[in-house]
């Protein structure tokens, strides 16, 4: 069986990386900086196998060597080895990660489901279109009958002045005459103003 070849530093000398994240724990910042290049490729590949993204990889790897400084006084070396709790922080955020993409672009889908609303509220306007007939009615009420039969021939029949006054064989001046007076009456009825 061959000898495993080291290049660089005898790894017999330098502490292993859980000694490395119990000092880390106490607030040691030089003991990160070894746990930073220890950690750093293996963490980024974990995130980038969930992600698949270079550039939102990175940004989680980052997240995750942070929070390794933050949290190492939470690893438990009785739970598993340093490499497997920093990798499984990293596979948690990278998971968090992707899940919260997911439930952003699923409300913004349902947003955009609920912003297809009417631009404009169907039942008032129904309502107030009610409302307005009802109130021309009343209003018609008050004029005189030829009054009444003349503004309903014009104005709901389409009939010309012309038309109006040889359906109710009256004279056209007549006619327009009492239209006009009945175009008065009903517009102070209203209250529209001219």
């Amino acid at each position: 069986m061959k000898e495993a070849v080291h290049i660089g530093t005898n790894p017999s000398l330098e502490p292993d990386l859980q000694e490395l994240l119990g000092r880390v724990a106490l607030g040691e910042e030089a003991a990160f900086a070894p746990v930073y290049d220890r950690v750093a490729g293996p963490v980024l590949g974990v995130v980038r196998a969930v992600l698949r993204d270079q550039a939102q990889s990175e940004e989680v790897a980052q997240e995750v060597l942070v929070e390794v400084w933050r949290t190492a006084p939470r690893y438990r070396p009785d739970r598993g080895t340093a490499i497997n709790w920093i990798l499984t922080l990293a596979h948690r955020r990278a998971v968090d990660r992707v899940r919260s993409a997911e439930a952003a672009s699923a409300r913004d889908h349902k947003a955009a489901l609920l912003d297809h609303t009417p631009d404009y509220d169907e039942v008032a306007e129904q309502v107030e279109t009610r409302l307005e007939r009802e109130q021309v009615r009343r209003c018609l009420r008050t004029l005189t009958d030829i009054q009444r039969q003349a503004v309903v021939l014009a104005y709901y029949r389409g009939l010309t002045y012309r038309q109006v006054a040889e359906a109710l064989t009256l004279p056209l001046g007549t006619v327009k005459t009492r239209l006009r007076d009945g175009l008065i009456r009903l517009r102070d009825c209203l209250g529209v103003t001219a």
